[in-house]
């Protein structure tokens, strides 16, 4: 070896044993793994930046961008209050099939994230029973298309990288399939194994929010359960207002009347749930203020509006602001929001108009703390706009028709002229650090080419594979590609063993597309960790579960997901 490979080979060891060893960011290890590149003259700047411009890398930022306007829409929330049941076994397949199928198409861990409060608020099963499921069928999911996962697109662009076309949208159709759903079985058999595990309580301030029930909201004439006003992520239905009296406590079988005021305690950043429910309208719509950014505030102890009510004071005319929910610590609160005698020390939360900074009364009555930001709530026809584009532009791409990233593009300028998303929110939202792992990635690859290094490791390599099938090269990258992803992430993981399975197939002179779909199968095979892919992550803190959990779980599960894909790889290209 000369010193450019053994350079190449040390800052390679070293970026692995970052990954593995340290809890850094896998950008920050990345970028320093960049710097070290160009610092020691085995990469040009031209050379790194050339990764900026990978169609894969412009792809996955487009479809992440995309899945946060996405994001905005009811359909996840809705589907989300209906999904658990009293039968574990009716909860288990529609929370598979829902996370499965949508995984598919929209980014799996924003998924897992909207759908891990209606599982843990759920009154009928231990949430550690279904949290991991619920992980695992989002890891599985995103193994049936090209967008599914973010390391699907990160091979793409490797392969785009070295001059091949890269994935069709359906090349991982027939193995994410068989394997999602034997496995989605395997897991509802091994169900009893799952822990029973009481869940830590959220660390959020309850706050008091009402809603009223409009006269023609389809709420009406059906009960509390049926409405499935009870699986709220973090709100719970305190009490009832109907026609002046109280109903307290609010039992599954009382049936909403139109006019009701729903009062709801819980975390107010959910207050989004609320408005995505038909029928059901805030307290600060009613007073004719939503807006999307919220502002909290104290009463101060020397506050005109003291001991009086939110309908005396008039409160929406003098600060130009509407209340969205109230908090008073050390006591319960009861009533209309609008009857509610405000004390010194109340914390409100208002949804306010554009005079509200320029009011001289609000130092003498708030003391202002922080602005909270919430999704912002998409009429109907944007609801309608997002979706059928973004279902329109899959279904364009995986028949031929339009290219997916020339597709997504025009959604995203769709979705900005139509006031859906903007600019401010696509700056806030740019994946940063997945980016700059990616380009990482792809410098450190470009390095281990030029200096010879992966052509000297399959000169020691291939004496060993030389007369055997090129199904067991391919083995050897697929339990080297799962190894490292429980490891490390997914992403880094799918980035570092490409070069190598790449110079394999070069040696072997062996067709590429197998290899690179072992690559990508197994850097999403990450059940045994919970620190391999992001939604056990999310799992993980949420259900207070241990290693152990993952390991018996996670172990039957990774090796028939292998077995399969490697199984239908070996029979579908005759290795």
């Amino acid at each position: 070896m000369d010193i450019n490979q053994i350079l190449v080979a040390g800052i390679f060891v070293v970026t692995i044993a970052a990954l593995i060893f340290t809890d850094k960011r896998p950008s920050a290890i990345f970028s320093m793994a960049m710097l070290a590149l160009l610092g020691s003259g085995q990469l040009s700047l031209l050379e790194l930046s050339h990764g900026l411009t990978n169609q894969g890398l412009i792809t996955l930022v487009l479809l992440l961008l995309i899945s946060n306007a996405i994001d905005k829409t009811s359909l996840l929330k809705l589907l989300g209050r209906k999904l658990i049941s009293a039968s574990y076994t009716k909860s288990y397949w529609r929370l598979f099939g829902l996370t499965f199928s949508s995984s598919a198409l929209l980014n799996n861990t924003a998924i897992v994230a909207s759908l891990i409060s209606p599982v843990t608020q759920n009154q009928h099963h231990p949430a550690s029973k279904l949290l991991i499921p619920l992980s695992y069928s989002a890891i599985l999911g995103g193994t049936v298309t090209l967008i599914g996962t973010s390391t699907n697109l990160i091979v793409d662009s490797f392969l785009v990288e070295q001059g091949h076309p890269g994935f069709a949208f359906l090349d991982f159709t027939l193995y994410g399939l068989v394997a999602g759903l034997s496995c989605g079985l395997l897991l509802f058999l091994m169900s009893p194994l799952l822990p029973n595990i009481k869940i830590k309580q959220a660390d959020y301030k309850e706050y008091f929010i009402e809603a009223k029930v409009d006269a023609d909201s389809p709420l009406i004439g059906k009960s509390i359960e049926e409405n499935h006003l009870r699986n709220l992520p973090e709100l719970y239905l305190a009490e009832i207002i109907r026609q002046g009296h109280l109903l307290s406590p609010v039992t599954p079988e009382i049936v909403i009347e139109g006019g009701d005021k729903l009062i709801f305690s819980g975390n107010v950043k959910r207050v989004d749930s609320l408005s995505h429910i038909p029928g059901l309208t805030l307290f600060a719509e009613t007073n004719g203020l939503l807006r999307e950014n919220l502002t909290e505030v104290v009463i101060s102890n020397r506050a005109k509006l003291i001991d009086k009510t939110l309908k005396e004071i008039g409160f929406r005319a003098m600060f130009d602001a509407a209340v969205v929910a109230i908090r008073r610590d050390g006591e319960s609160l009861s009533g209309k929001l609008g009857d509610i005698r405000l004390q010194s020390g109340d914390n409100l939360l208002l949804a306010v108009g554009p005079d509200f900074d320029s009011r001289n009364n609000l130092s003498k009555n708030f003391f202002i703390l922080t602005e909270h930001s919430l999704p912002k709530k998409l009429s109907p026809i944007q609801e309608r706009l997002t979706l059928g584009g973004f279902l329109l532009t899959v279904i364009l791409s995986a028949t031929n028709i339009v290219p997916l990233a020339t597709g997504l593009v025009f959604l995203l300028a769709l979705l900005v002229l139509s006031g859906i998303t903007n600019g401010a929110e696509l700056k806030r939202h740019l994946p940063v650090n997945l980016i700059m792992v990616i380009v990482g990635a792809l410098g450190l690859a470009v390095a281990l080419e030029q200096s010879g290094l992966i052509a000297s490791i399959n000169e020691l390599v291939f004496p060993m594979l030389e007369g055997s099938s090129p199904f067991v090269a391919l083995v050897v990258i697929y339990l080297l590609t799962l190894l490292l992803t429980e490891l490390v992430t997914n992403n880094a993981a799918a980035a570092l063993m490409f070069p190598f399975a790449w110079g394999l197939v070069q040696m072997l002179d062996a067709p590429v597309l197998p290899f690179a779909l072992a690559v990508a199968f197994a850097a999403s095979a990450s059940f045994i960790s919970p620190w391999g892919y992001q939604t056990n992550l999310l799992v993980f803190s949420a259900a207070n579960y241990r290693l152990s959990h993952f390991v018996r779980i996670g172990l039957p599960v990774s090796a028939l997901y292998s077995l399969i894909v490697l199984s239908l790889l070996k029979f579908s290209f005759n290795l």
